[in-house]
């Protein structure tokens, strides 16, 4: 499910508001403007300072990709790879060349544009492994930024929290105002650590995992297409690709079983 980080975030901040509901806080306790501000900007200024300011312009397309991401379909590119493998044995890898416009993935096409040009099969593995590799790099980098505010909010929560314990210090003369205003200290804490569990941190480790995911299937289509070069047999190739497809998915209907497909007989 795509949305299932941003369900994950919804149901765990309203956990913690049920919870503090069925103990008789207000919901209206929690939200305090001078906490929010130690905490947003605290956290941001210090994430700026670390990552720069090239790192905190990704956050937001990061949000919108980890909220709405599909998860990759092996299957679909091993059937890909495998109909590609079957042209290639009956026309030759030239006749590859006037497919390419229809593969919509940069990787692949440029794979098979490599092979299609005749290009050595260890100098096509170096080139696709050193996009693996960019790839990997890039996405530390916004991978970083999530880390170091789940690192920071928390430690801003608490400075907030002695900020406002200052506050309280400072006016013990008038004893009615210390419940409210230690309240009111703490709830800088609530955000800091709220905020680094609740989406900082989760959202850093989904963006582990799609980057897993993505090597995953790039090491899957670096394979097929060598496996294409070397001339395989398309029944040969689906029995290399098929064990990074998880066996649950390794046949998605009876029809291909049926029509006896060299990927249904692979799994």
């Amino acid at each position: 499910m795509k949305a299932a980080t941003l369900i994950g975030i919804v149901v765990g901040a309203g956990g913690l508001v049920l919870a503090a509901g069925m103990d008789g806080t207000s919901p209206a306790a929690f939200f305090n403007l001078p906490a929010l501000i130690v905490i947003v900007a605290g956290t941001g200024g210090a994430t700026l300072a670390s990552v720069g300011m090239s790192g905190v312009k990704r956050v937001p397309r990061l949000y919108r990709l980890v909220f709405r991401a599909e998860q990759p379909d092996l299957r679909e590119r091993v059937e890909l790879i495998v109909s590609i493998a079957e042209r290639a044995r009956r026309e030759g890898l030239l006749a590859l060349d006037a497919q390419l416009g229809e593969i919509d993935d940069e990787f692949t096409r440029k794979g098979l544009q490599l092979v299609v040009d005749g290009t050595d099969p260890e100098l096509v593995r170096e080139i696709l492994e050193a996009e693996i590799d960019g790839m990997v790099a890039r996405h530390a980098i916004g991978v970083t930024a999530f880390e170091k505010a789940g690192g920071y909010a928390p430690t801003m929560g608490i400075i907030g929290t002695v900020m406002g314990l200052v506050h309280v210090l400072q006016n013990l003369d008038n004893p009615a105002t210390l419940g409210p205003a230690i309240s009111t200290a703490f709830i800088a804490t609530l955000f800091g650590v709220g905020s680094a569990n609740l989406v900082f941190l989760p959202v850093a480790s989904r963006l582990k995992a799609m980057s897993a995911e993505e090597v995953e299937l790039r090491t899957l289509t670096l394979d097929g297409i060598l496996a294409v070069q070397a001339g395989d047999n398309p029944r040969v190739v689906a029995d290399k690709l098929i064990s990074y497809v998880p066996p649950s998915e390794r046949v998605a209907d009876a029809a291909d079983e049926d029509a006896g497909s060299p990927l249904a007989e692979a799994a």
